[in-house]
């Protein structure tokens, strides 16, 4: 009981409500109230309604959504902190009825990416920002305060999976990362699928060693072996498919590689894999730049020639009928961006696309943990 003591009182200091962990005053205040209404019926006393609510976590079989609203890590076009607010509401519009316990977003620091990038003097006097004392041992930055809290959740409920919101794509380092140092505790062989456009291996970005473009590259040691990443609609790149998979180890399936054999050739080809591996769980990660731009262009990094979101659900599917999926993000998804053309109702088409496969996964979740439930 102490443990879970310890996880709410550590949730109400690094968690805030619903929609709320974008800092900002009036942008989207419709859509935050509105989501509010959703989740508690009214807009009033919000912060109080949802500290209360969490005190329903440790009884709750349902996956714990977790919004984390930064875009620090990112370098195109900004704009995915607002991915949180946005898919949620949608994902409620959706499925009214969606069996999901949301925890809260992660409070952000918008200017701040990780705790080892800032000195002494900053971190003081971002924790006299955030908690009202400089004197405080807590992270400050988004990627920091996320591997601390994430890291807490699974030390307390090893069980329990989390989906998470983006936020760019390095929010996915500390959310992949304390779930694979999690399962290894639990003696679990567990294995990445990546969606994306493009391939996150790089090692740094102008200096940046955890960024959108790298923080795949840093969580292959925290995997039993690199083989145990597969990419999936990898498209826009300098390098070849080859340099990727010799000099790391992943496996890439290009989006090409989709069009050609078939979505479920490719679907099958994982699972041969990682049966034969021995591969226990599932930690899916999906930026929405997988998705072919006809389909999301609300991103910061939008390509043409992509998976249309038929491809993407299928092999989600086959993936889900031979293995639980236990833990999930989506990405990058930046509702105001304007990158569409003239083609689509933008951010409508992306959002009704990430919300599918958002409900696709947390209730593959669900699934995952009522089985593993049963059988343990």
């Amino acid at each position: 009981m102490k443990k879970q003591s310890d996880l709410l009182t550590k949730m109400k200091t690094y968690l805030c409500p619903p929609g709320n962990g974008v800092f900002t005053v009036n942008t989207a205040k419709e859509r935050k109230e509105g989501l509010h209404q959703k989740l508690f019926k009214t807009t009033e006393n919000i912060e109080a309604l949802w500290m209360k609510s969490l005190d329903g976590l440790a009884t709750s079989d349902a996956p714990c959504l977790l919004g984390v609203c930064s875009d620090t890590g990112g370098g195109i076009l900004r704009g995915a902190n607002w991915g949180p607010l946005f898919l949620r509401e949608q994902l409620l519009a959706d499925n009214p009825n969606l069996n999901i316990f949301d925890m809260g977003d992660i409070r952000v620091i918008p200017h701040l990416l990780h705790d080892k990038y800032l000195n002494d003097p900053t971190i003081a006097n971002c924790r006299k920002a955030l908690y009202g004392d400089e004197k405080s041992e807590l992270p400050v930055s988004s990627l920091s305060i996320t591997e601390d809290f994430t890291k807490n959740f699974y030390d307390t409920f090893p069980t329990k999976g989390i989906f998470a919101i983006g936020g760019d794509h390095s929010v996915s380092y500390p959310l992949v990362k304390s779930y694979l140092k999690a399962k290894k505790a639990q003696g679990k062989k567990v294995a990445v699928v990546h969606f994306d456009a493009h391939t996150d291996l790089l090692v740094e970005r102008l200096g940046i060693d955890i960024c959108f473009g790298s923080w795949a590259t840093h969580v292959l040691e925290f995997l039993d072996s690199p083989a145990l990443m597969h990419q999936i609609g990898i498209r826009s790149t300098g390098k070849s498919k080859e340099h990727w998979e010799t000099t790391f180890g992943v496996h890439q399936h290009w989006a090409k590689d989709v069009k050609e054999k078939g979505a479920e050739k490719v679907a099958n080809e994982i699972i041969e894999h990682y049966k034969k591996e021995g591969v226990q769980e599932i930690y899916v990660s999906f930026d929405i730049d997988a998705i072919d731009s006809s389909y999301a262009s609300a991103t910061g990094t939008p390509e043409k020639d992509g998976l249309d979101p038929h491809e993407a659900m299928t092999i989600l599917k086959l993936i889900s009928s031979n293995f639980p999926i236990t833990g999930a993000d989506i990405v990058e998804i930046a509702p105001f961006l304007a990158t569409n053309e003239g083609k689509q109702s933008e951010p409508d088409t992306t959002l009704s696309v990430a919300s599918s496969l958002g409900q696709f996964l947390i209730e593959a979740m669900a699934n995952a943990n009522r089985s593993i439930s049963t059988n343990r």
